[in-house]
């Protein structure tokens, strides 16, 4: 007899070291990454879950993948620690879509925002940047006992309008999401075990990967996105990566995420013009953000640099005032992205017009 499939927990958290804004005794930042791995991971594991983590790249671009797991999860954990309106967008899905299931949790010194600070919600104490082994054992215990209080309270959509009931779901589709899940993890599993081969072994290692999960035959968005890392990250072929994305299937091969990525190959291999292009044609399709504006702006400093190097100090100049205005207009989108303000201290001195030193202060700031 096959065993039986472990429950589901979706976890919908931050990523990375991230401000809180929060004023002491809070700490300035938290690492989420190892709070995911030291703590709520474990204490869910504990508690029989198979524990998926939203992606940090993915999860608000690949939008019909995000729905799915929101919907099919037997469990969903959202971190409002700090204020995060992809979590909020996330828990107002999961609050509707299923009776009960849906768990927050944040810090002690969190403050949610108004409508979430009525909601019940699980504290647990995190009162440095890195969780240490003994905050972390405390969080999962506070975890392992409140998750198995409230997880099957219901939401309170559910509580305020009793008359609603929300479709079951498929029980066909919801296997097919855990069959999806095991070979998902087994996928990362062997991309994780590259990195700890010497760099002369991972190329043959990557390719092994590459014939299994060929991208003309890749129907996963997920997939697809953890080989563009693999070829990207553990054996750095940017050609690679090229090829790879632009031999996936139309739909995959637009989805915004990969299309940066393209755009960051043709960059690699020297094209940093038609990357550009590449992006401002991203942006009209499918809207702005920082982090296009900021991939513009590092393509046009690496123009910048070339020109100076070749003693071209009109064309140089040209394209430093482009890298500053991407940078800047990425900055204004998102003062929260580190990515576009940190590259501007430096522009901003090596133009060195008046008032530079002080835009660049304030960007440093």
């Amino acid at each position: 007899m096959a065993p039986p499939f472990r429950p589901i927990c979706f976890v919908v958290m931050p990523f990375g070291v991230r401000e809180t804004a929060a004023a002491p005794p809070a700490p300035a930042r938290v690492n989420f990454d190892l709070l995911w791995e030291q703590a709520l991971q474990p204490a869910l594991e504990d508690l029989g879950y198979r524990t998926l983590r939203a992606d940090q790249d993915v999860g608000t671009l690949i939008i019909n993948e995000m729905l799915e797991r929101l919907y099919y999860s037997d469990l969903v954990i959202a971190d409002i620690s700090i204020p995060n309106a992809n979590a909020y967008y996330e828990v107002g899905v999961r609050h509707a879509a299923r009776h009960d299931g849906c768990v927050l949790i944040a810090a002690s010194w969190a403050r949610p925002v108004f409508d979430l600070a009525q909601i019940r919600r699980i504290d647990y104490d995190h009162p440095h940047e890195a969780v240490d082994a003994d905050a972390a054992q405390k969080i999962i215990a506070t975890l392992r006992d409140q998750v198995a209080r409230h997880r099957h309270a219901a939401t309170p959509f559910h509580s305020v309008v009793p008359g609603y009931r929300a479709p079951q779901p498929d029980e066909a589709r919801a296997r097919e999401l855990a069959n999806y899940l095991e070979a998902f993890e087994e996928l990362r599993a062997q991309i994780a075990q590259v990195a700890d081969l010497d760099a002369a072994y991972r190329p043959d290692r990557a390719a092994a990967i590459l014939r299994e999960h060929p991208a003309a035959a890749t129907d996963s968005a997920s997939v697809a996105v953890e080989i563009v890392r693999l070829l990207r990250d553990r054996i750095g072929r940017w050609d690679l990566t090229r090829d790879y994305i632009e031999a996936l299937p139309a739909r995959l091969r637009e989805l915004p995420y990969l299309q940066e990525q393209l755009a960051l190959a043709l960059s690699r291999q020297g094209d940093d013009l038609q990357a550009i292009a590449a992006l401002k044609r991203l942006i009209a399709l499918r809207g702005d953000s920082a982090e296009r504006q900021g991939l513009i702006g590092g393509r046009y400093k690496r123009l910048y640099r070339a020109a100076a190097n070749a003693g071209d100090g009109l064309q140089a100049r040209r394209f430093l005032d482009l890298a500053i205005r991407h940078y800047e207009n990425g900055m204004r989108l998102d003062l929260n992205n580190y990515f576009p303000s940190c590259n501007l201290p430096l522009l901003y001195r090596r133009r060195g017009e008046p008032g530079d030193e002080a835009l660049a202060l304030a960007a440093a700031t």
